[in-house]
């Protein structure tokens, strides 16, 4: 059995051990940078020329603004450590490793309510297969790490109480929970845990009940050691009433009607399980069920709740579980092996390395060496890089200002010739841009791309394009038709890296039969049906006319 573990804990490193490729996770390390080097928190934000000009329009944005500028800052800075020591190897492998902590929880609590080693290994990659829909390199997924935790403490004291194994591990709750607070504003999930078990400890007199109670009231108490205090669910609150928010797929309502995924198999059969055993469920499932399903309901960034709870909830009480045969020890090992030999054959597992391939690297070291001096606009997903690299940025995924979004919305969104884009690139003095052309979840071309006209165009390769109004001494001018063989570099480098999402290709097939380029039209076209969407039958009969 210990091998057995072993080998499964490095098949979960292994498939968590993903590139570094989200776009917060370059301002998150620059902001560790500032508080390490600068010994402050980053107030009033050091990073973007428009916040301080964007006055709050309410007293809830100036809270809410300060709040996302200080509640990450523990793990900010733990994740620049990491990556001054080790670059990103480390840092990869420190979110591989958190990431395997939480689904060894949920397997360890699901081997102690079933008895079975094996039934507990089931819940850990059960966990682990929703897991790799939220392995980014943020300070988000310490939220879900501490909550399977909690839960991993709270079911540790279950039988040893006479032994007082409980009353040293409660301790660990409220210093946990001073490390939590400030790490991630959701650390208010631990109270949620801590609530279910209490309630569960009244109404059963358990013997330890006063500890519970002691110990989650001084969780709650200390939680508030950070420097927002309790305004966490407040703010949480009122992310729900933002316009900004509301376009963030992280807060996008469950899709429970789709195509079922592992989320979809783990409520539902979460909610079967805790129905066809309801007699015997235990009150503190049925709260942090109830609890986890409508906050995994309400917002897409919830649904790992629903991953580390549901596997041991089914485990528990799924009534029809068989005991495994002796076999099955030996079948685990065969299918870990095979599933960690295939991973690291393929190169999907220890991708120790940043995809800077996404990101505009080349831009970046442009502006660097051609400094205009001027306010930078910038892409929404390009934001964090360019902090990275020292850039001075207009917008980035921190969410400072609704005024400056829907400004950027504008800019980025408007018909080429809008009068309002030309007054808010005035109204910012905006003398350089640097932008890539598509928002690949849509696929659809950014307009502002096509409307640059009476700009220069500077530098460009398949991450970005550069602009410029003024041109400075020294800086070279490309051709203005280059803008068009960048358009289809740049949406081939991403289908290419990421297969699911070709809608680019569909989007510039159209925009080039609109514009009577047929062998542009031709080719990404061809691009776009070698992955396309189901049932795109206007796309293949366009690509065979153009064929003809």
């Amino acid at each position: 059995m210990p091998a057995l573990l072993a080998l499964a804990a490095l098949l979960l490193l292994g498939l968590f051990s993903t590139e570094v490729d989200d776009p917060d996770f370059w301002w998150h390390l620059k902001t560790g940078q500032f508080i390490v080097t600068e010994h402050r928190l980053p107030v009033p934000d050091p990073f973007t020329y428009t916040t301080a000009s964007a006055a709050p329009v309410s007293a809830d944005e100036a809270a809410t603004r300060y709040f996302n500028l200080t509640h990450e800052w523990l793990a900010q800075v733990v994740w620049y450590l990491i990556y001054s020591a080790g670059g990103f190897p480390a840092v990869v492998l420190w979110k591989a490793l958190l990431l395997t902590i939480l689904c060894a929880c949920t397997g360890w609590v699901a081997w102690r309510r079933t008895g079975s080693a094996m039934w507990g290994l089931a819940a850990a990659l059960a966990a682990a297969a929703l897991a790799t829909e939220f392995d980014r390199d943020r300070p988000g997924i310490l939220s879900y790490v501490f909550t399977a935790g909690f839960l991993a403490i709270f079911e540790s004291r279950q039988g040893e109480s006479r032994r007082g194994e409980s009353r040293r591990r409660l301790w660990l709750l409220p210093v946990l929970s001073v490390i939590w607070a400030n790490c991630h504003g959701g650390f208010f999930l631990g109270w949620i845990v801590c609530g279910a078990y209490a309630a569960e400890a009244l109404l059963r007199r358990a013997p330890d009940v006063r500890r519970v109670l002691l110990m989650s009231g001084l969780t709650v108490v200390f939680s508030g050691l950070n420097p927002n205090g309790y305004a966490a669910l407040a703010t949480v609150l009122r992310y729900r009433r933002s316009p900004l928010q509301a376009t963030l797929i992280e807060w996008s309502r469950a899709d429970l009607w789709g195509s079922p995924y592992a989320f979809d198999l783990l409520l539902y059969g979460a909610a079967l399980a805790l129905l066809l055993s309801w007699k015997r469920v235990r009150p503190a499932d049925w709260i942090l069920f109830a609890a986890f399903a409508g906050a995994s309901i309400t917002a897409f960034r919830n649904e790992m709740l629903i991953g580390l709870l549901a596997p041991l909830l089914i485990a528990a009480y799924f009534p029809w579980k068989r005991r495994l045969p002796s076999q099955a020890q030996l079948a685990a090992v065969f299918l870990l092996t095979g599933g960690l030999a295939w991973g690291c054959a393929t190169g999907r597992f220890f991708q120790l390395r940043a995809a800077e391939w996404r990101y505009p690297a080349g831009a970046a070291a442009f502006m660097t060496e051609h400094a205009t001096g001027a306010p930078l606009f910038n892409t929404y997903e390009y934001g964090g890089y360019l902090i990275w690299k020292g850039q001075r940025v207009f917008i980035d995924g921190r969410a400072l200002s609704e005024s400056v979004f829907q400004d950027y919305r504008t800019i980025l969104a408007a018909p080429p010739n809008d009068a309002a884009r030309a007054a808010l690139l005035a109204k910012y003095g905006i003398g350089a841009i640097v932008v890539n052309a598509f928002e690949y979840n849509a696929g659809t071309l950014y307009p502002l791309v096509l409307a640059l006209a009476d700009w220069k165009l500077v530098y460009e390769d398949p991450q970005a394009l550069v602009f410029v109004r003024d041109l400075p001494p020294g800086m070279p001018v490309l051709d203005a038709s280059r803008l068009y063989d960048h358009l289809d570099a740049e949406c081939r480098l991403h289908v290419e890296h990421d297969p699911d999402l070709p809608g680019c290709a569909r989007t510039l097939g159209d925009y080039f039969l609109r514009t009577g380029d047929r062998a542009r039209a031709r080719r990404a076209l061809e691009l776009y049906l070698q992955h396309p969407y189901p049932g795109d039958t206007d796309a293949r009969r366009a690509y065979m006319q153009l064929m003809q």
